[in-house]
């Protein structure tokens, strides 16, 4: 079920005129309450993408990157319109083919956030590739789709390379409000396993917004941490150790601005977030590599968070910076990056986010990261510990990974 460009752009502006001159007088009104949404079964919202590069080297010429392995960005894309699919057929059912228009279906379905994007193996380019997912867990108006990539080989699968989840919600065509969505019947162990991982995730998304620096101090053990950074890298008359080079956070900086056409929409007429995930994943890369100054290897997406659609003829802005490094002389070094993503008004200059993207990198030798970057200002600060939380995380999520698989 496409994602992207659905109708040609001329007649979408064809009915965009036509709409607002039809509602201009007319205000929208609530729908009225429908009838209960009939459940749908989780194994039918599966739903995967071949990509078969070991046999087809035109296709792997489309995704190579500069040094013979595959773009990771292109693939990232391809898991935001997968993630899309299986919501839409969660919703019209496992039968529907195509999505049509979206004021006729009534509802549209966007990503609210990216939970995680987890790489467990090495993403080789030798052998064909396997994107699926499946609906995992159902909220009132939300849903939590789980997704995978694999490694196929001539016995079948041969490896689990990525493992993530994507927030979808489903909003009313008119009134742009919450829509319910179909509830989920399991019908399996595995099932209610995998229900149980989605309303968890959730409950863990929802105590770390909470948790928020934007919202609460840190904690004293964050504090303390912090000082004591500031003690021993941040204080210029301070004794200086020789086998690091301490970077200001605010000389990390990196952008990137661009004109959004309309080539890279998706079917609700705005940027597709595809999109934006691959822009942001390559300008945070290349800043990763910048600040390590050596080839680095994608190890996590941490977290997006899509707070507002970036229109179509919108200047976007992308602004990354090194958030958080390990330790100097920790093996492997890692480098945290964010990239945000802002929405530039030309007639004013003011400037309105729309995305945030957390990635981690690390060297391909798996060597340290000799450059330690330093917070200047309170907000910095900020970042910093934001950084380490999402590293903490990673660590965490990894370490019961590996758990299960020597159980």
């Amino acid at each position: 079920m496409p994602m992207r460009k659905p109708m040609l752009w001329s007649e979408a502006l064809l009915n965009a005129t036509s709409t607002s001159k039809s509602s201009g007088d007319h205000p929208v009104e609530a729908l009225a309450p429908e009838r209960p949404l009939p459940p749908r079964y989780m194994h039918d919202t599966y739903a995967e993408i071949l990509l078969p590069f070991a046999s087809s080297p035109e296709l792997f010429e489309q995704y190579t990157n500069a040094w013979g392995g595959l773009r990771t960005g292109m693939l990232m894309e391809h898991l935001d319109s997968l993630a899309g699919s299986i919501s839409y057929k969660h919703m019209l059912g496992p039968g529907v083919e195509t999505l049509g228009r979206i004021h006729e279906r009534g509802f549209y379905i966007v990503t609210a956030s990216v939970d995680r994007l987890d790489v467990l193996a090495p993403l080789l380019p030798v052998r064909d590739i396997r994107l699926s997912g499946i609906v995992i867990y159902t909220g009132t108006s939300s849903m939590e789709v789980a997704v995978k990539m694999e490694a196929l080989g001539a016995s079948g699968v041969e490896d689990t390379l990525l493992l993530g989840r994507f927030s979808m919600v489903c909003r009313d065509a008119k009134t742009r409000k919450a829509r319910p969505v179909n509830p989920l019947i399991l019908s399996s162990p595995e099932e209610t396993a995998l229900y149980l991982m989605g309303e968890n995730a959730k409950k863990r998304r929802q105590s770390l917004a909470l948790r928020s620096l934007s919202r609460v101090p840190p904690s004293s053990a964050e504090a303390a941490e912090l000082h004591s950074v500031y003690l021993q890298y941040g204080q210029d008359s301070g004794h200086q150790l020789s086998d690091y080079e301490r970077v200001w956070m605010g000389d990390t900086h990196l952008e990137k601005t661009m004109l959004m056409f309309p080539q890279e929409r998706n079917v609700h007429q705005k940027i597709f977030g595809g999109y934006l995930m691959r822009l942001a994943y390559e300008l945070g890369f290349a800043n990763a590599s910048l600040f390590t100054r050596s080839h680095v290897t994608f190890m996590s997406l941490d977290s997006i968070s899509f707070a507002k659609p970036v229109p179509i003829g919108s200047i976007l802005r992308l602004t990354s910076q090194v958030l958080h490094t390990t330790p100097p002389g920790e093996l492997p070094g890692v480098v945290h990056v964010g990239v945000q993503a802002n929405v530039v008004d030309v007639r004013t200059g003011h400037e309105q986010t729309t995305n945030d993207f957390r990635f981690t990198w690390y060297p391909d030798d798996g060597a340290a990261v000799l450059r330690k970057v330093v917070p200047k200002t309170y907000q910095e600060a900020m970042l910093w510990l934001e950084g380490k939380r999402a590293l903490e995380m990673g660590d965490q999520i990894r370490g019961e990974r590996n758990k299960k698989r020597s159980a």
